[in-house]
């Protein structure tokens, strides 16, 4: 039976005599020796931490993101990406692609899955990073850990994403199909064109 942790107890006969108390005090009332001590009561213990819940009911981002809102139906190619269309202006695409990227992660997609493509002028990260040179811009690209933003002159440099988001924030239309033809090519699930719809679908000479 485990013993439960108290104040120590010396029997009479193993203590040896007592001392005389000292002059002018009482002697205190001998201690019973004690006999056989009954079971402990059960006592409830005090609770502990809170436990983790189990690794099946946690949610992870990584492991299960949520769906993106994506298009009502599917692209027509079966083995290709699904397009969706956003609606904006030249000054607008660039502000409307970021606004996509939000949402793509707040939905769950990490950020190295997201590609960012512009058909005018450079996104802001980018012009800045490649102010430190293309051997570091590029390298944060080959190591995939965040959403990269690249130009449409050199999009074919960039490697296929899960996502390809596409801004045609200007440029000549000759610019403009090479970037989605590049952004179809490079994007695994999912691509997201953000633009004027009459300039796309002349672009791409059909409804996307």
């Amino acid at each position: 039976m485990p013993l439960i942790p108290e104040e120590p107890q010396i029997h009479e006969s193993a203590q040896g005599p007592r001392a005389t108390p000292a002059s002018g005090r009482t002697a205190p009332t001998p201690r019973p020796v004690p006999g056989p001590r009954p079971a402990a009561p059960s006592r409830p213990g005090r609770p502990g931490p809170p436990r983790p819940a189990p690794p099946a009911q946690r949610t992870s981002r990584e492991v299960a993101p949520a769906a993106m809102p994506g298009p009502s139906h599917p692209s027509a190619a079966a083995d290709g990406p699904q397009i969706q269309l956003i609606p904006a202006s030249v000054e607008g695409a660039l502000d409307a692609a970021e606004e996509a990227v939000d949402l793509l992660l707040d939905s769950g997609r990490a950020p190295g899955d997201v590609l960012v493509i512009t058909t005018g002028e450079q996104h802001p990260w980018a012009a800045h990073e490649l102010s430190f040179g293309e051997a570091s811009y590029w390298a944060q690209h080959d190591a995939g850990d965040d959403v990269f933003y690249t130009d449409a002159q050199v999009a074919d440099r960039a490697r296929t994403r899960p996502v390809v988001v596409v801004a045609v924030n200007g440029g000549p239309e000759s610019e403009t199909a090479s970037a989605l033809k590049s952004a179809h090519a490079r994007a695994g699930a999912l691509l997201i064109v953000c633009g004027d719809p009459q300039r796309i679908n002349s672009v791409l000479g059909a409804g996307v």
